[in-house]
Order: structure tokens, then sequence, then C-alpha cells
């Protein structure tokens, strides 16, 4: 478990960047300057990348690649983790196991190793402490697969490993918290099955141009995110021209802004990442996007759900 503190005003930012897809071209420069640019108008406390930092089958030199990727972070001096997208290394785990040495061996990463819970690696809490040193909120990096390799296809779901994995972590939490949940957010790369009922159902804001590439199989994480009442947010990336959020069961549920510009778009849907702040007191955080350009978007369009529950 890695540690950071809130600031002395009581505030926390994070940079999220997400589906870099860097692969050593020269669209990868765009996106490096894009970064840049972002990192020096947020000034984040942390950096977090969601997967896909790099397109694993198209680098001669992924290691290389990765390096570069993430060296806009360096330069900038600034805390920074990682999770493993579908493309970053796909199911093997020699080649994570070779992307965290080389992510650790860059300074002020967070990232860990973890448990090896079958084929997914690099599970990590950061802990952020109050300015006494207690425990004010925690993050959860999950490694979200790549693609189902078995029935009934699609994207690897979240298994039922790491979901004991997390609620591990969190009743550790718990106690030296002297009982009380701690305030949480969760990142991970593919989005959860909930992301299907949170825009057909309820009141999102922001954009869905290309439905949510979720697995098949619904395993539970986010029923125990409930059971667990800390996590108070969700992140992911994936599918690079949703933006949207919203929130369901308490949970806010929050797309990341793709960044990099290796990889499809969408004209007039500018690259950015999602900023996240938050509070030291309780379980409150804000978050909006920051675009190339220099735009910051603090509100998103609002979508009215789509369908109503039927009852039987």
């Amino acid at each position: 478990m890695r540690n950071l503190s809130f600031r002395p005003d009581g505030t926390f930012t994070i940079v999220q960047f997400t589906d870099l897809h860097w692969s050593g071209t020269e669209h990868d420069e765009r996106t490096a300057r894009l970064m840049k640019d972002i990192l020096r108008k947020t000034g984040p406390d942390l950096v977090l990348f969601t997967g896909d930092v790099i397109h694993y089958e198209d680098c001669p030199d992924p290691i290389t690649a990765y390096s570069n990727a993430v060296a806009a972070v360096l330069e900038a001096g600034m805390p920074w983790a990682a999770i493993f997208g579908n493309h970053d290394a796909g199911h093997s785990l020699s080649a994570k196991h070779e992307l965290i040495r080389l992510q650790q061996s860059v300074p002020r990463c967070l990232t860990e190793e973890g448990p090896e819970l079958g084929n997914r690696l690099g599970h990590t809490v950061i802990l952020l402490q109050s300015a006494e040193g207690a425990p004010a909120a925690a993050l959860y990096l999950f490694d979200s697969g790549s693609n189902a390799a078995h029935p009934p296809g699609g994207f690897e779901w979240i298994t039922h490993g790491q979901i004991g994995w997390y609620l591990e972590q969190s009743a550790a939490l718990a106690e030296v918290n002297g009982g009380q949940a701690v305030p949480s957010l969760a990142f991970l790369h593919i989005p959860l099955p909930e992301y299907n009922e949170l825009w057909d159902y309820h009141v999102c804001y922001g954009h869905n141009y290309e439905g949510m590439g979720c697995p098949k199989v619904n395993s539970g994480l986010f029923a125990s995110f409930v059971d667990r009442q800390d996590v108070k947010g969700v992140f992911c990336g994936h599918d690079h021209v949703n933006d949207f959020w919203g929130e369901l069961q308490g949970i806010r549920l929050h797309y990341g802004r793709a960044t990099g510009y290796n990889s499809y778009g969408r004209e007039g849907f500018p690259r950015g990442a999602r900023v996240i702040q938050l509070r030291e007191n309780g379980a409150a955080f804000d978050s909006w996007l920051a675009l190339e350009g220099g735009e910051t978007q603090l509100t998103q369009p609002e979508h009215q759900p789509e369908k109503v529950w039927k009852r039987i």
C-alpha cells in the first residue's frame, strides 16, 4: 500500500489519462503535448493511467514505447500509477511483469505488482492520509483483463479472486480506521456492466457515442462496493468516444476522456483527460474534463433515461 497526503487546504487532485495507445508514430508527439499542457494547467497531486497506455501489438519495442508514453509525467515530477488495459499486454503475464518492473524503475511511480490473480497483475491500493496521518481516502486500481478466451466471449470480467482482494483491503482499512469505512474511488480500464444500466435507466451527464464495451458476465464487483459502502466513485476508459457519468446505488460511475491520438476518435470530440478532486472531510469529490486547446469543461449535457423498468 502506497501513501500520499491531502494538501493543507484539504484537497487532493487526480488527473486520469486513458487510452493513449502509444505505438511509436508521429501521433504520439501530439499526445505528449496534450498531456504536458494538461499537467501544466492542472498541477495534480497524482496522475493515473487507466489502461491502454501502449498498443502492445503495434509496438516494435513495447518497453521503449511505455517509457516514452509516461515521460510527460516524469518530466513534471508528479506521483503516478497505471493499470493495464486490454491492449497493454493482452493475456501475457510475462509482459505485464516486465512492464511493471519498468514502471517501478521510473521515479515517483506508485504502481504495485500486487497479487497475481489469474492473468491479472498490478493491483494497487493508494492511501490518502489526512494532515494528522489518519486514513482519509483510498484508491483501488484493478487489472480488468483483455478479451475473454471462452464463452460467452466479449471482454473479460473482474474475477472472484480480485473481488476477494478488494474485500480484504477494504476490511483492513476499516479496521485501522476505528471500524469506519474509508471513502474510496476505484479505477479500471473496461467498464463494469452497471454502466449499461446507468445509461439506459438513469439520468446521466455526457456522451455515449459507441455503446459500452462491458463484459457479458457480471461477476459482482459493483455489488461488493455497495455492500462495503466505501467506494463512492468508479472511473474507467476503454470506449474512446464515451465520457458520461451518473449515479447508481449511491456510487458515481464515470468514463474518462480518451487522451491519445494514435487510435480512433470522433470529429468534434476533442481528446483530453478527466480531473478528479477529493476533499479530505467526507466522501465528497468533484470531477470535470480538461480538453485539448486548454478548455475546461465543468458541466456536461444531461441525458434522460431511454428505458423504463418494467415490473413483472
